[in-house]
C-alpha cells in the first residue's frame, strides 16, 4: 500500500532531551514529542524503510547515503554532555538509495551518493521518537545547494514512486527558521507565515505546487525563511506527495514562535 509522505519541524537541535533557555523552558518540545511517537501508529502499512531528506545536509546535487550502517554526526554545538552521548543505530539501505538515484536520473536530475555520511540531527533527533527501537532503515537524502524550491518540488515528484515500493520519505527541516528573531517572543511574523502554509497545503496539487514555488511572496516568508534551507524539505514532500490531499498534522506555539508539520496522502 502506497505511504504517505511527511514534511516535520525537527525541532531545536537535541530539544527533546535538554532543556533549554527561556523563551522555551523545560517542556517546551513535548507535544513535538509525542506527534513524532505516534506517527508510526498513523500509517495503514509498517513502512520498510524511511528516506529523509534533512535541512543540514545541503550538496552540489540531491547526493543520497548508501552507508550500510551510518554513524553519527553531531553537527551541533553548545549543548550539555548528554547531547553528545545519542545514538541512533539504525541501518542504512544501499538498495533503497540506489533506487532513489536511479528514479532522480530518469527524471534527467543531476544526482550523488555517499557512503560516508553519518545521521546528522534533522535525522537522528526526530527519528529517535519515531522509532526509537532503530528498527527501520533510514536512507538520508541531501538538499540540492542551489536551494531552488521548483527543483526540490521535482525531486520529490522523481522519487514518488518509493512510496508505492513500502519506502515512507520524510523531509526534516523546520516550518519556522528566523533564528536573528528566535528569541523575540514575539509571534506574529510566525503565524502569519504558518497561516499561508496551512491554507497552501490543504489547497489542490497544482495550486500547491504555484505557492510552494513561489514561497518568497508569502505574509512574511522571508522574514520566517531568510535562508529557505529548513523549508526546502517541503517541497520534496509535497512533490512526492504528488496531487493528493494535504494536511497539517501537529501546530503548536514553541518558544514564541508557531510551528507546524504536514502530511501529503491517506495511506
Amino acid at each position: 500500500m502506497r505511504q504517505p509522505t511527511f514534511f516535520l519541524t525537527h525541532g531545536a537541535g537535541p530539544c527533546f532531551w535538554v532543556d533549554l533557555p527561556l523563551p522555551f523552558g523545560r517542556g517546551a518540545y513535548d507535544g513535538l514529542a509525542r506527534h513524532f511517537e505516534e506517527l508510526l501508529g498513523t500509517l495503514s502499512v509498517r513502512p520498510k524503510a524511511v528516506l529523509v531528506v534533512s535541512a543540514h545536509w545541503e550538496a552540489y546535487s540531491p547526493t543520497l547515503s548508501t552507508a550500510a550502517s551510518p554513524g553519527m554526526l553531531f553537527d551541533y554545538q553548545g549543548f550539555p554532555s548528554q547531547a553528545y552521548q545519542l545514538n541512533y543505530p539504525a541501518a542504512g539501505s544501499p538498495e533503497v538509495a540506489r533506487r532513489a538515484l536511479q528514479l532522480l536520473h530518469a527524471s534527467g536530475i543531476e544526482a550523488a551518493e555517499n557512503a560516508e555520511r553519518g545521521y546528522d540531527h534533522g535525522v537522528f533527533v526526530p527519528m529517535l521518537k519515531i522509532d526509537p527501537a532503530a528498527e527501520l532503515p533510514v536512507v538520508m537524502m541531501s538538499l540540492d545547494g542551489r536551494l531552488d524550491a521548483e527543483h526540490h518540488l521535482a525531486v520529490g515528484r522523481a522519487i514518488a514512486p518509493l512510496r508505492d515500493e513500502g519506502v515512507l520519505i520524510i523531509g526534516s527541516g523546520s516550518s519556522y527558521h528566523g533564528l536573528r528573531h528566535i528569541w523575540d517572543g514575539q509571534p506574529t511574523a510566525s503565524i502569519q507565515f504558518d497561516d499561508w502554509l496551512h491554507d497552501t497545503v490543504a489547497s489542490d496539487g497544482p495550486e500547491r505546487r504555484r505557492r510552494l514555488a513561489d514561497w518568497t511572496m508569502a505574509p512574511s516568508g522571508m522574514r520566517c525563511h531568510p535562508r529557505p534551507e529548513h523549508l526546502l524539505p517541503l517541497m520534496v514532500a509535497a512533490g512526492a506527495g504528488l496531487d493528493e490531499p494535504g494536511k497539517g498534522t501537529f501546530r503548536e506555539l514553541i518558544g514564541g514562535k508557531v510551528y507546524s508539520c504536514f502530511r501529503f496522502g491517506d495511506a
